[in-house]
């Protein structure tokens, strides 16, 4: 039977998928999030840009009034969606989403609701094209590096801190990293080729990946 690690618990549905195809499956928490008590300094926010469910979690913490929300995954707008917030737009990467901004809002000014390890490509793009953005550091991640003694079939990773913490300890022979985007596939590039990206980021799509690439008696 296939070993696979994943470098995140997974919810009770998706670890289904993984054993209803006949694979056997170790999970962990790679990084541990620890929210900031973080002050934006007005209680209403007209545009916010929110690239994880963590920053979501960390915005509802503090109840603010968000008119459009700009988001980076569908999960994460489908999160905030349920919680009665206004989804303004929605892309699979936090580069497209600055595409767009630029496009379509470049008289707007911006809150960016992010953690301590936020990508810089964002920001990067929005500066550039001289849109008025506020960051706010809403979460702190931290790694949690654990050894593994035994070969897994394939690694299933979700974040490039996610590769980082899981490489600090281990080595891989021939596994398969399964990455869920491509920034996190470039971490992964450093200590592997043998890499798989997820047709979509979505930890749903990186365990399609898993079961279509990993043979099962």
């Amino acid at each position: 039977m296939p070993t696979v690690l994943s470098t995140k618990i997974l919810e009770p549905h998706q670890k289904q998928l993984l054993l209803n195809a006949g694979m056997s499956l170790v999970e962990y928490n790679a990084i541990k999030i620890e929210f900031k008590d973080f002050d934006p300094g007005k209680k209403f926010i007209k545009n916010a840009i929110i690239t994880s469910k963590n920053t979501a979690k960390a915005i509802l913490r503090k109840n603010l009034i968000i008119e459009n929300c700009f988001c980076v995954g569908e999960k994460t707008a489908a999160f905030l969606k349920e919680k009665k917030y206004n989804i303004t737009e929605i892309a699979d990467y936090g580069t497209a989403l600055a595409t767009i901004i630029t496009k379509n809002y470049s008289d707007e000014n911006f809150s960016f609701f992010c953690g301590d390890k936020r990508r810089e490509e964002l920001p990067s793009i929005l500066k550039e094209n001289t849109i008025n953005v506020e960051e706010i550091q809403v979460y702190k991640t931290t790694l949690n590096p654990k050894k593994f003694q035994q070969e897994f079939d394939g690694v299933l990773f979700f974040s490039p801190s996610g590769v980082k913490s899981f490489f600090s300890k281990n080595k891989i022979k021939n596994s398969t990293a399964f990455c869920i985007g491509t920034t996190t596939a470039s971490e992964a590039r450093k200590f592997t080729e043998n890499i798989v990206i997820a047709t979509k980021p979505s930890i749903e799509n990186v365990i399609v990946q898993v079961v279509k690439k990993i043979p099962t008696p």
